[in-house]
This record gives structure tokens, C-alpha cells and sequence, in this order.
């Protein structure tokens, strides 16, 4: 048993169902052939009739029982072991790819074989053959796969592939049968999801939440989407229930409307505080301003961000600060606890923000906060905590989505409050006096322009201008130019500024998330094969905000890729997602600190939706 502990170790494997999913990648098929076949590995009886050295190779004539024929083989690295195995009279069973050459058959160095009709499956791991075999000997069986909530059908296909009787049964045209590859993909979908499911942990709630949201939504100059308000409902579900905290994540595609969801998450927190984290300081200025538009005069707000907080965040209803709040000692307690634009924090972080809130204990040490977690003894009762909900506005795929539930509850906001007419195309090098008319156009309507560009400064590696070498032709062409990347210290002002005067805001992707910037209709990326469909998604959805009809050109050196041309045609980020997919792995947005995300060798996520949908109904059950 602990010899088998230490080589489930070595596979990185923890439960039967991984080892299970160890499938073989080829087979050794010792049957005996029927029906001989060209080009193929053959299994035959034979017997030797003759035998010669020519140049050091051994040649060996054999009388194929079965057919009649003669077959002519050659054995090139030669022991003594050869001459006595294949000596004239003897009979084999020899194995090997069958040749013809000018009506005569060939088998290069076939193998004799010792023992007939056997199949045995040969897999590719860090342990020996003899291991891996013992291994699945001793766990794989019916029996076991019946525990782990597998059907008859599920059970007896994975018998096959890795006892087969035959090779028809597991074999077509070479590679699995499709519905064994259907069984694969529900096991490896059915495995993870057990896996997170037994990663959730609950605790209850510091108190229940039901604040009226009704005077917030009546309020409003707009009304809210249906999507938007089936996503209130969730929650307020969720913060009513003393005995569990809500864990929550909304996923909304740019420009979905989140901050609305967030401000009537406020609402039903009040009497008690709210605490929402936002990545930058722009985020946090920006959910600032819309709270103290749209949230009722009575609500109290405040705003701490590094070297500058606004209201006495000690006295308020609701705080919306950035990571600066992780080190105020003396933040209140909240009920009701937010993270915009999750993906962005640390999960360590996030825990620091929740714990803190809670009226827990912070480590600062240099390199990150840690959350000083006591292990809870039998006799304690648990610790409550707050409401948590966390935010995104990168879509990911419903498949996703349906998984990464087993952990937390997800909420998917797909559609946006008003059409937005965004007209996305490739450009290249003969398209540019084009587009520098359009832009004139758009400036003359007192509309924005933003140019992306994939470096700051001059590099070899990458066949495109940099922000610092196009800046000046920017500048001497147009009026009001502003220019801004990622290791500004200045960014958030640039952009404050840029938002009330500029007409060209020069830029790296650092303006990929959050800011609205309402009179931006024209958005060039430069080097746009070079970016992941989600960034692309991210910065074309700073255009069109207010519903202004704009562009996004994806400006490219080479000729447009399948990549670029299916994102010009698709809008949606939950499609894009998809696409994404398609092209790479999906990432892991649940825990920061994964970032190339579960990678599955049958399921494919962007188009297994009904086996996964499967999956979780079973997982339930067990």
C-alpha cells in the first residue's frame, strides 16, 4: 500500500479516477493475424526453411503455415542468440510490419513470440511498464469504478481500454472508438468536478442581509436588463441566509453593467458597511463617482487609495478603496465584502481584504499579505464571515463557468444595456492614409482616438514602431496628443486629463480594463496578432460605451490570420471566450495564481457544454 502511495506520488495523481484516465497510448497485440495485411503489423506462424549470412546480416527464409507462402526476413545487429533461435526446422509465431518487394513478402527483424492471443496495453508515464501495469491491476475494476459513481456503459468502456480482449473492441481505424472518446471526455469532466467539489468550503454568515434595494432602482434614469436583475435576485438570495456566507462571482462581458449590480449589493447590506476593492485607483475614482450619482444622498461613501482617502471611512456605509485597504488596521467590520476585476488580485490578497473585513488578523510581510488563519478545532464553532462577491469583466466560457460553480456560485452577465455598434477589420500598411482621414473625421466630431501600441520603446524583436519613436509624427499632426504606458507613474492623471481634453491618447494595453472614457469612438491596435482575444475583446470594448457608432482596426504587418478574422465577426466576450479556447487553453480566473489554466486531453471546453452540464447533474448525486 505504501509503495502504491509513493507512485500515485510520482504520477501527481489523487484519486482512482486519474489513474483510471491514464489511458494506454498503443497496444501490444500478440492475436494471430487472419487475414495478412501490406503495410501493417502482422502476427504469423512460420517455419524456418532456410538460413544465410550475407555482409554480416542474417537472412532468413520462412514457410508461413497459414498462406503457404515464403516470407524473407533480414536481421542486421546479429548474436549467436539469433543463429540458434532461428534455426532451420524451428517453428515461431514472429510479429513484425509486412512488405512486398517484386511479389516476394518481407519482414524486417521480426520478434518471436513466446505467448499468443495476448493484449497488452502499453502506457507512457514516469513509472516502468511493470509499474504503471501493477498499478492499474490492482484498482481498476468494476467494482471500484462502480464507487466512483460511474454507469455500466462508463465502467465497461474503461475495462476495455485497459483489459481489451480484442482490439476491434477498443480500436477504429486506428484510434479509440468515437463513444469510448464520449466516455473519456464525461470521466475526465466528471473527475474534476468531484475534485472541486470537495475543495468548497462554507461558513456562516456575520449576519443576514435585507436591505430595500427599491429606492435605488426606482431612481435610476434607465432601467436595468433583465440579465442585470436576475444577477440582483442571486445575490440577494445569497446575502439572506445567516447560515452560509455568500460566494459569489459575477462574470460580465465589457460594458455589461456591473457597476449596477455592485451599487444594489450596497443597498441590501445596508444598515451595515460595504467594502469594495478595485484593482487601480482609477477603477476605485471611477465606481466612486457612479456610487455618489446613483446611490440615494442618505448613503454615506468613502474612498481610500494610497496617500489620499476621501470621507471617514470609519464612519460610512460603503468604501471603495484599492489595495490600500489592506493596510488600514483599523478598517470596520463589513457584512458585505466586493472585488471588481478579481482576476487582478492575488488570491492571498483577496483573502486579506475578507479576513480583515471580518475583523480578522493581517500579516504584512515584504512580499505579500497573509491572512493569519488559525486552524479551527472540533470544539470551536466557525469562524463567521462576510458576504463576499467578486467581479469580472473577462468573460469565460459557459463550460467554464459550469465548473468553476463546484467552488463558488457564478452568475453570467452576457448582454449589454444598449446596442453597441462596434465595426471591428484588419488594416495593413496600404490602409494607413485611410485611417488617418477617419481619424481627422472623427476628431472633427469632437470624438476620441486611442493607438495601441505592443511596446513603449525601440526593439528589435518586434517588427513595429514604438510608442517613444511614433509619438512625434502623432504630435506634429495633430493637436491635444496624450501619451501614456504601463510604468507611468503619471497613467491615472494622463488619462483623468486625457478624458477631458484630448483628441489622441497614444498607449499601451495598461487602458485595457475599466476605464470609461464616454467620447472614444476609434481604437487602432497595433501588432494585433500579438495580443490573446481576450486583451483584443478588453480594448475594443473601450469603444462605443454611450452607443456612438465606432471602429476598432486591428492593424497588422501580415496578412490577417483565421485568429483575427473570426474576432472581427464575433462581439459577444462569452463567444470570444470560446474562440479563445480554440486557439489556446483557457485560463483560470477563479485563483490568480494559475494562469494557464485545467487542461483536459478529450473534453474540449469550448464545445463539450452538454457532457460537462452531464458531469455536474452526477456529481450532485454522489
Amino acid at each position: 500500500m505504501e509503495e502504491a502511495k509513493q507512485l500515485f506520488k510520482k504520477l501527481k495523481i489523487h484519486t482512482l479516477l486519474d489513474l483510471a484516465l491514464i489511458i494506454p497510448n498503443s497496444y501490444n497485440d500478440t492475436t494471430l493475424t487472419l487475414k495478412p495485411e501490406l503495410g501493417k503489423v502482422n502476427t504469423l506462424e512460420a517455419k524456418v526453411v532456410d538460413s544465410s549470412i550475407y555482409n554480416g546480416k542474417l537472412r532468413v527464409t520462412f514457410h508461413l503455415t497459414q498462406s503457404g507462402r515464403r516470407l524473407s526476413s533480414t536481421f542486421f545487429r546479429v548474436t549467436p542468440y539469433h543463429h540458434k533461435l532461428f534455426e532451420v526446422g524451428s517453428n515461431h509465431v514472429i510479429q513484425g510490419k509486412l512488405e512486398e518487394y517484386k511479389g516476394y513478402l518481407q519482414m524486417s527483424q521480426p520478434k518471436s513470440i513466446k505467448q499468443i492471443g495476448k493484449i497488452t496495453p502499453k502506457y507512457k508515464t514516469v513509472l516502468k511498464e511493470s509499474e504503471i501495469s501493477s498499478l492499474i491491476e490492482l484498482y481498476i475494476s468494476e467494482q471500484n469504478l462502480y464507487n466512483e459513481g460511474l454507469d455500466s456503459k462508463e465502467v465497461a468502456t474503461l475495462m476495455h481500454i485497459h483489459f481489451p480482449k480484442s482490439m476491434e473492441e477498443v480500436y477504429e481505424n486506428g484510434s479509440f472508438k468515437p463513444d469510448f472518446i464520449k466516455v473519456l471526455k464525461f470521466v475526465e469532466a466528471y473527475n474534476h468536478l468531484k475534485k472541486l467539489r470537495g475543495k468548497r468550503a462554507d461558513f456562516p454568515a456575520l449576519r443576514a442581509l435585507k436591505g430595500d434595494i427599491q429606492p435605488f432602482i426606482e431612481n435610476l434614469p434607465f432601467t436595468l436588463t433583465q440579465e442585470q436583475q436576475a444577477v440582483i435576485a442571486d445575490i440577494q438570495k445569497d446575502v439572506a441566509n445567516e447560515a452560509k456566507a455568500a460566494k459569489r462571482m459575477v462574470v460580465g462581458d465589457v460594458g455589461s453593467g456591473k457597476t449596477m449590480v455592485i451599487l444594489a449589493s450596497v443597498m441590501m447590506a445596508l444598515p451595515h458597511k460595504s467594502i469594495l476593492m478595485a484593482p487601480t485607483s482609477l477603477l476605485a475614482l471611477q465606481l466612486y463617482e457612479e456610487a455618489q450619482k446613483h446611490l440615494p444622498k442618505s448613503v454615506k461613501i468613502a474612498l481610500v487609495m494610497q496617500g489620499k482617502d476621501e470621507g471617514e471611512y470609519q464612519e460610512v456605509d460603503f468604501i471603495i478603496g484599492t489595495h490600500a485597504l489592506l493596510y488600514k488596521e483599523d478598517l470596520p467590520q463589513a457584512s458585505l465584502v466586493m472585488v471588481d476585476e478579481q482576476h487582478r488580485f492575488g488570491t492571498k490578497q483577496r483573502a486579506s481584504l475578507e479576513a480583515l473585513a471580518s475583523g480578522g488578523q493581517v500579516i504584512h510581510d515584504s512580499s505579500t499579505t497573509l491572512r493569519d488563519d488559525r486552524q479551527i478545532t472540533n470544539h470551536q464553532t466557525p469562524q463567521r464571515k462576510p458576504h463576499f462577491i467578486q467581479f469580472s469583466a473577462t468573460p469565460i466560457p459557459r463550460t467554464q463557468a459550469m465548473m468553476e460553480s463546484e467552488l463558488l456560485d457564478v452568475s453570467l452577465i452576457t448582454t449589454t444595456p444598449f446596442e453597441r455598434e462596434v465595426l471591428t477589420q484588419t488594416i495593413t500598411k496600404p490602409d494607413f492614409p485611410n485611417l488617418l482621414n477617419h481619424i481627422k473625421e472623427e476628431i472633427a466630431q469632437e470624438h476620441q482616438v486611442l493607438i495601441i501600441y505592443p511596446l513603449v520603446e525601440e526593439s528589435t524583436e518586434v517588427p513595429y514602431q514604438s510608442l517613444e519613436e511614433s509619438r512625434g509624427f502623432w504630435e506634429s499632426k495633430f493637436d491635444h496628443v496624450y501619451v501614456t504606458h504601463g510604468k507611468d507613474k503619471a497613467k491615472e492623471e494622463v488619462l483623468l486629463e486625457f478624458r477631458e481634453k484630448g483628441n489622441i491618447l497614444l498607449a499601451t494595453t495598461v487602458v485595457e480594463v475599466g476605464i470609461s472614457l464616454p467620447r472614444l469612438t476609434l481604437i487602432v491596435i497595433v501588432g494585433a496578432e500579438r495580443l490573446g482575444l481576450a486583451t483584443l475583446h478588453q480594448l475594443r470594448g473601450r469603444v462605443g460605451r454611450n452607443g456612438l457608432k465606432s471602429w476598432c482596426y486591428l492593424y497588422s504587418n501580415f496578412k490577417a490570420s483565421e485568429r483575427l478574422t473570426q474576432f472581427t465577426q464575433t462581439t459577444n466576450g462569452f463567444d470570444i471566450a470560446k474562440l479563445d479556447l480554440k486557439f489556446r487553453d483557457s485560463g483560470d480566473i477563479l485563483d490568480g495564481t494559475i494562469q494557464s489554466g485545467q487542461r483536459f486531453k478529450w473534453l474540449d471546453m469550448g464545445e463539450d457544454e452538454e457532457v460537462v452540464a452531464r458531469a455536474k447533474n452526477r456529481a450532485k448525486l454522489v
